[in-house]
Protein backbone atom coordinates (compact mmCIF):
# COMPACT_ATOMS: atom_id res chain seq x y z
CA UNK A 1 0.00 0.00 0.00
CA UNK A 2 1.47 3.26 -1.27
CA UNK A 3 1.86 5.90 1.75
CA UNK A 4 0.48 9.90 0.78
CA UNK A 5 1.80 12.35 3.43
CA UNK A 6 -0.82 14.86 3.27
CA UNK A 7 0.41 18.66 4.79
CA UNK A 8 -2.31 20.38 5.12
CA UNK A 9 -3.49 22.85 8.12
CA UNK A 10 -7.09 23.02 7.41
CA UNK A 11 -9.19 20.36 9.62
CA UNK A 12 -11.93 20.57 6.96
CA UNK A 13 -9.13 19.84 3.87
CA UNK A 14 -7.69 17.27 5.68
CA UNK A 15 -10.81 15.14 5.94
CA UNK A 16 -12.08 15.32 2.71
CA UNK A 17 -8.36 14.34 1.16
CA UNK A 18 -7.73 11.67 3.83
CA UNK A 19 -11.13 10.66 3.54
CA UNK A 20 -10.80 9.88 -0.69
CA UNK A 21 -7.13 9.07 -0.78
CA UNK A 22 -8.36 6.23 1.94
CA UNK A 23 -10.99 5.55 -0.37
CA UNK A 24 -8.48 4.80 -3.33
CA UNK A 25 -6.54 2.58 -1.40
CA UNK A 26 -3.80 4.98 0.11
CA UNK A 27 -2.24 4.75 3.45
CA UNK A 28 -2.54 8.91 4.56
CA UNK A 29 -0.63 10.11 7.22
CA UNK A 30 -1.43 13.89 7.74
CA UNK A 31 0.85 17.05 9.29
CA UNK A 32 -0.37 20.03 10.17
CA UNK A 33 2.69 22.37 9.84
CA UNK A 34 5.77 22.10 7.92
CA UNK A 35 7.99 21.12 11.28
CA UNK A 36 5.94 17.93 11.98
CA UNK A 37 5.98 17.29 8.17
CA UNK A 38 9.55 17.47 8.05
CA UNK A 39 9.87 14.94 11.35
CA UNK A 40 7.32 12.77 9.66
CA UNK A 41 9.16 12.33 6.17
CA UNK A 42 12.62 11.42 8.38
CA UNK A 43 11.23 8.94 10.44
CA UNK A 44 9.03 7.03 7.33
CA UNK A 45 9.86 8.88 3.77
CA UNK A 46 6.48 8.50 2.25
CA UNK A 47 5.41 7.47 -1.67
CA UNK A 48 3.88 10.88 -2.20
CA UNK A 49 3.95 14.56 -0.65
CA UNK A 50 0.97 16.29 -0.64
CA UNK A 51 1.78 19.66 0.20
CA UNK A 52 0.38 23.04 0.74
CA UNK A 53 2.40 26.31 1.09
CA UNK A 54 0.87 27.99 3.19
CA UNK A 55 1.63 26.74 6.48
CA UNK A 56 2.38 27.56 10.65
CA UNK A 57 5.69 27.13 11.59
CA UNK A 58 7.65 26.28 7.92
CA UNK A 59 5.91 27.37 4.75
CA UNK A 60 5.73 24.47 1.84
CA UNK A 61 8.72 26.66 0.17
CA UNK A 62 10.85 26.09 2.87
CA UNK A 63 9.98 22.56 3.24
CA UNK A 64 10.67 22.00 -0.45
CA UNK A 65 13.81 23.48 -0.39
CA UNK A 66 15.04 21.42 2.60
CA UNK A 67 14.09 18.10 0.58
CA UNK A 68 16.23 19.65 -2.22
CA UNK A 69 18.99 19.33 -0.10
CA UNK A 70 18.16 16.19 1.72
CA UNK A 71 19.75 13.21 0.04
CA UNK A 72 17.28 10.76 1.65
CA UNK A 73 14.54 12.90 0.01
CA UNK A 74 15.37 14.48 -3.10
CA UNK A 75 13.62 11.85 -4.80
CA UNK A 76 10.25 11.73 -3.26
CA UNK A 77 7.13 12.71 -5.26
CA UNK A 78 6.11 15.61 -4.55
CA UNK A 79 2.27 17.51 -5.49
CA UNK A 80 1.99 20.88 -4.07
CA UNK A 81 -1.82 21.66 -3.39
CA UNK A 82 -2.59 25.34 -2.77
CA UNK A 83 -4.56 28.57 -3.34
CA UNK A 84 -1.47 30.14 -4.37
CA UNK A 85 -1.97 30.02 -8.09
CA UNK A 86 -0.50 32.67 -9.44
CA UNK A 87 2.10 31.83 -12.66
CA UNK A 88 5.49 32.39 -10.79
CA UNK A 89 4.13 30.32 -8.02
CA UNK A 90 3.24 27.35 -9.80
CA UNK A 91 6.80 27.48 -11.56
CA UNK A 92 8.50 28.19 -8.20
CA UNK A 93 7.15 25.24 -6.80
CA UNK A 94 8.18 22.85 -10.04
CA UNK A 95 11.41 24.16 -9.91
CA UNK A 96 11.70 23.44 -6.21
CA UNK A 97 11.46 19.81 -7.39
CA UNK A 98 7.03 19.26 -7.43
CA UNK A 99 6.13 17.02 -9.83
CA UNK A 100 2.77 18.92 -10.32
CA UNK A 101 1.63 22.32 -8.79
CA UNK A 102 -2.61 21.70 -8.54
CA UNK A 103 -4.44 25.15 -7.40
CA UNK A 104 -6.93 24.55 -5.33
CA UNK A 105 -9.96 26.01 -6.51
CA UNK A 106 -9.29 24.37 -9.78
CA UNK A 107 -9.69 20.30 -8.86
CA UNK A 108 -11.91 17.70 -6.88
CA UNK A 109 -10.59 16.22 -4.38
CA UNK A 110 -11.21 12.91 -6.58
CA UNK A 111 -9.19 14.74 -9.71
CA UNK A 112 -6.15 15.62 -7.19
CA UNK A 113 -6.35 11.17 -6.33
CA UNK A 114 -6.24 10.14 -10.03
CA UNK A 115 -3.40 13.05 -10.44
CA UNK A 116 -1.54 11.37 -7.72
CA UNK A 117 -2.53 7.79 -9.11
CA UNK A 118 -0.85 8.96 -12.58
CA UNK A 119 2.43 9.87 -10.59
CA UNK A 120 2.75 6.57 -8.39
CA UNK A 121 1.99 4.55 -11.47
Amino acid sequence: MKTILLVEDDPFLVDIYSTKLKEAGFSVQVAIDGKEALKKMKEDVPDLLLLDIVLPNFNGWEILRKIERDEKLNTLKIIVLSNLGEKQEIEKGLKLGAARYLVKAHYTPSEVVEEIKKILE
